[in-house]
């Protein structure tokens, strides 16, 4: 569900109750529709989130805020020349609409007060953040807008500010709910839900679908209301209207059968039955921060790494082809023997052949001396013929093995892309992608773009766990990574698993010079079956050995080991 108008109306109380009178203390702006303030006052500091995004545009305080870009943007740079010291002094609501506006006393560059508006508008594709001067002009946007965009309302530097179009609908602010339920049930050809959504400002079609449910079972034609639906209908409405008078609101998250947040509300969600699951939180942004900061951290992964999965992708498609060549040639080198046999035979019945013929009826004694013809150039001697096919024979037997090492080279190194793959996809971070960029330009698959005078950066650390039975685990991030916990950094005792078959982390439980017992193998294999490709299965088998029974194949890429001693549990993933 997007963020309706009376959503933002209880995430503004919430947001006022929290941090009204708080000071900016620091703006950032992780991504071009993404800023996050922080916000600090006598009661602590908290990070208030604004996304403009299209798939998720929100406001909302945050636990998880995303990465920082090594070099703030332009807009970033203003935002904090003008509202860093800046005091949260009110939020704004123009009526149920999802349009918020963020009010800052601040001080200008010679020390006068002057103040701020931010307005962020959520509204799908159409979302923006806008810094507002108080003559009302627009100092800049998250989102310009000119007239080659949008004809009705353009948002540039210096323009005046001007709120879009309105949707002439009622606010049950001061409506009486009554009377809008008759209105309501005149909406003929429209179903319940429908003539709630054209109606009533503010209101998503998840909680109209809701309301309809609640009131006929359904959703109904409007025009079939009878009196007692009416009268449940202005009683939801009424119930909606003191929630929104008094500004309390919970939240619901809906979760599917694998327990992925689906869809949220501020009212608990029943239309459904029981494919969801309901969880409740008494905490809005809690909620949202919860729903929203997984997909996020793909959606944000997907644009920082969009050429190494380009590059990756075009690699494997290109060894794919390959490979497909390579194997058709093989096959034809499968029929050398037949030219070894021909060869043969040329060879061993020459005392009896002329030259000129166009071929040769020979008994071929390895086939019980049936009659095999074998095509000749008749502008060659026989022996010159028997030479022809042994040479084909031997050409045939050099590519045979040429194309085997070269059909495993190929193999080996889509497996390797694979794995790679899999570690932009679990990269959660803007450090992690880098160290995926520095593997794949050691590779040789990127250029590199350092410059020379630039610091060497510290690898990260890996990932780390702890059993119940106190033993620390740890899992790699990417290729080399793994590298470096199993091949430098673990001990030999030490235990090393790693999803069976498939690309995924390398797992090191640290043996601190004691045994491991089965429960942190569990625990670890576990672990290991989440950070590898098979994480949404629900039974995947693990291998586990010994630091000390890993060996690294000559020339091999980074992460490849191999092992022959190993035993094999079957887990969920889970951590």
């Amino acid at each position: 569900m997007p963020i309706d108008g009376i959503f933002l109306n209880l995430l503004k109380h919430e947001i006022e109750d929290t941090a009204l009178g708080s000071r900016v203390e620091k703006v950032h702006q992780p991504s071009k529709d993404e800023l996050v303030l922080l916000l600090r006052s006598r009661a602590g500091s908290k990070r208030l989130l604004l996304s403009a995004s299209a798939n998720s545009p929100r406001v909302h305080f945050t636990a998880n805020a995303p990465d920082n870009p090594p070099n703030p943007p332009m807009l970033c740079m203003l935002l904090r020349k003008h509202l860093t010291g800046a005091v949260l002094t009110g939020l704004r609501q123009v009526e149920l609409d999802r349009i918020l506006f963020l009010d800052f006393d601040a001080f200008d560059s010679i020390g006068d007060r002057v103040k701020y508006s931010l307005c962020a508008e959520i509204m799908a594709k159409h979302s923006n953040i806008i810094l507002i001067d108080e003559t009302g002009l627009i100092v800049d946007a998250v989102k310009r807008i000119d007239f080659t965009k949008s004809q009705v309302r353009q948002i540039l530097p210096g323009l005046p500010y001007s709120l879009p179009p309105s949707q002439n609908k009622a606010s049950l602010f001061d409506a009486d709910t009554s009377r809008l339920a008759e209105t309501i049930a005149l909406q003929s050809g429209k179903t319940v839900s429908a003539a709630l959504l054209s109606a009533i400002q503010g209101m998503s079609p998840l909680v109209c679908r809701e309301l309809a449910e609640r009131v006929t079972g359904g959703d109904d034609k409007a025009s079939d209301l009878t009196e007692k639906e009416l009268e449940k209908l202005a009683a939801r409405l009424e119930t909606l209207k003191e929630t929104l008078l008094t500004g309390t609101g919970e939240g619901y998250l809906l979760k599917n059968g694998e327990g992925k947040p689906a869809e949220f509300s501020y009212m608990e969600i029943h239309q459904y039955g029981s494919t969801y699951s309901c969880v409740k939180y008494g905490n809005l942004s809690a909620m949202l921060d919860d729903f929203y900061t997984e997909r996020d951290r793909l959606d944000r992964t997907r644009q920082r790494a969009a050429d190494m999965i380009k590059v990756v992708n075009n690699a494997v498609a290109k060894i794919t082809r390959k490979l497909v060549l390579q194997h058709a040639e093989l096959e034809a080198c499968a029929d050398r023997e037949s030219l070894r046999v021909k060869a043969e035979l040329i060879g061993a019945n020459q005392y009896r052949l002329e030259k000129g013929a166009l071929y040769y009826d020979l008994e071929n004694y390895y086939d019980e001396n049936r009659i095999l013809r074998i095509p000749a150039n008749p502008a060659l001697s026989p022996s010159a013929n028997s030479q022809k096919y042994y040479k084909e024979y031997r050409k045939a037997k050099t590519a045979e093995q040429m194309l085997t090492s070269l059909i495993e080279q190929g193999r080996q190194e889509l497996q390797y892309l694979e794995t790679v793959n899999e570690a932009i996809t679990r990269a959660s971070s803007g450090a992690e992608l880098d160290e995926i960029r520095a593997e794949l330009t050691q590779s040789g698959y990127l250029k590199n773009r350092r410059k020379k005078d630039s610091k060497t950066e510290k690898p990260l650390p890996p990932l780390e766990y702890m059993s119940k039975d106190g033993f620390k685990i740890f899992a790699g991030r990417n290729n080399l990574q793994n590298d470096r916990l199993s091949l430098r950094d673990s001990d030999k005792n030490d235990l090393w698993l790693h999803a069976q078959k498939m690309p995924g982390s390398h797992v090191v439980v640290s043996s601190q010079g004691g045994e491991i017992p089965p429960s942190t193998v569990e625990y670890a294999a576990a672990v290991a079956a989440y950070h590898s490709k098979a994480r949404e299965s629900t039974l995947v088998p693990v291998d586990y050995t010994l630091i000390k029974n890993l060996k690294k194949p000559p020339g091999s890429r980074p992460g490849k080991v191999v092992y022959h001693v190993y035993n094999t549990v079957y887990v969920k993933p889970g951590i």
